[in-house]
């Protein structure tokens, strides 16, 4: 800080102490004071000071007026210069306590509005604590039980996967036992096909499924078959074959199909007319027994779809994973109520608890903070109805002669200088003269 700056300070120190039992010197120099500072506020010092006068002031204010009234009960027309001089020191007086008394205002209320916001802040904190808290116990309990929910049905998963197995397997079993029969003289007669084939000379491809469907079709399925076949061969591999030409023209569509007919239709017929006019009656044997085949794959098929639909499972042996199934199921439910019990008492207990104990820690706290934002309210109001009172006051007394144009502590002060000069010899004197100079 300069020296300058410290002169200053010192100055106002020894005017402050100096002047404060006279009233208006006082008054004078606390706003002289607060002038140079709001010009060098790089001062530190006469910022403290400042603040000092400032609640200094408000103090004064609460046991006097800060001058005597020129005319009490309201302003009239100064006839001397003392008279004069008075009025306007009077009202530059008023106005420099106004003026602290509106700062202070300024002060307080920024101060409360810190305070509420700090008050709001606190509770937001303890509120979010309490959130927190509740939300972190409240899943750490429930993560708990949800691990042992978890573990009971990953067991209870692998003990009736388990018991599936053990169930097919059984109806496997009990399907081979119900179809060996069957099984058996499939194989028999499939060694009588093959025998007789072997015994008249007859080509072995004619003992097979496909033959017997191709040439000696008597059911559905196998005329169906034949369908198809005829579809296969006749119009759709000679249709994906012209296709694949690059340039398609119906002329190759018909030399396809006539080469088709010729290849596939002539190997039909030349297989047909080979096997049936030197074997026909192997043949025909040869149908009966594949016939027999057919009846027994059916069988077969009807015993297993029968077994897969039974719904007794007493015959798989399957006691001992129902026990273990029950068990499980019965641990899985007794750990799910007690979750529920957990999480009830929880919510109607441990959570007050939790929350009561979160206030406690916060309630000095809040209680302090609530108590400094009430007493700063409290004086905020007490200054803002001084503040008022004392500008209504002003009003009455100065506004109504001076007018709103000189309710200024710097006009005021020119117009004294104009009466000391005896530029003028009344205020309203003072006040056109001040007019006609600016």
């Amino acid at each position: 800080m300069s020296g300058a700056a410290e002169g200053r300070d010192k100055e106002y120190g020894k005017l402050l102490w100096d002047g404060f039992m006279d009233r208006k010197r006082f008054i004078r120099s606390i706003n002289d004071f607060r002038r140079d500072v709001k010009r060098n506020c790089f001062s530190w010092k006469l910022l403290s000071v400042k603040v000092f006068c400032s609640k200094l002031m408000v103090k004064i204010n609460g046991k006097g007026t800060a001058v005597k009234e020129a005319c009490k009960g309201g302003p009239v027309m100064a006839q001397t210069m003392e008279e004069c001089l008075a009025f306007l020191n009077g009202a530059r007086d008023a106005l420099d306590e106004l003026s602290l008394l509106a700062e202070q205002e300024e002060q307080l209320s920024q101060e409360e509005e810190r305070l509420e916001k700090s008050l709001e802040e606190e509770k937001k904190r303890m509120a979010d604590t309490i959130q927190q808290t509740v939300k972190q116990r409240r899943d750490e309990i429930g993560a708990a039980y949800e691990k042992e929910i978890s573990k009971a049905q990953e067991q209870l998963r692998k003990v009736r996967s388990r018991r599936e197995k053990a169930k097919n397997e059984g109806m496997k079993e009990r399907i081979a036992n119900e179809t060996a029969a069957f099984r058996e003289e499939i194989r028999d007669l499939k060694l009588q096909l093959k025998s007789l084939m072997k015994r008249n000379h007859v080509p072995g491809y004619c003992q097979s499924t496909l033959y017997y469907t191709l040439y000696f079709p008597c059911h559905v399925k196998e005329y169906l078959a034949l369908l198809v076949f005829a579809l296969l061969f006749f119009l759709a591999v000679p249709w994906g074959i012209y296709q694949m030409i690059p340039e398609r023209k119906p002329l190759w569509l018909m030399v396809i199909y006539l080469a088709d007919i010729m290849l596939v239709g002539g190997g039909y017929m030349a297989v047909g007319n080979k096997t049936k006019l030197l074997h026909m009656e192997a043949l025909r044997d040869g149908r009966k027994i594949q016939d027999q085949i057919l009846a027994n794959k059916k069988k077969i098929q009807k015993t297993t779809t029968a077994v897969r639909k039974d719904r007794n499972e007493s015959l798989y042996n399957l006691d001992r994973f129902d026990d273990e199934i029950a068990r499980l199921q019965q641990e899985l439910s007794d750990v799910t109520i007690k979750q529920k019990d957990a999480i009830n008492t929880f919510e109607t207990v441990t959570k007050n608890i939790l929350t009561d104990e979160i206030e406690h820690n916060y309630k000095a706290k809040l209680e302090q903070e609530e108590e400094e934002y009430q007493r700063a309210t409290q004086e905020l109001r007490r200054v803002r109805q001084q503040r008022k009172e004392k500008q209504l006051s002003v009003t009455s007394q100065y506004g109504t002669y001076l007018g709103n144009e000189f309710m200024d502590s710097q006009k005021i002060m020119e117009l004294c200088d104009l009466v000391r000069a005896q530029k003028a010899s009344n205020i309203s004197e003072a006040i056109s003269v001040y007019k006609s100079q600016v």
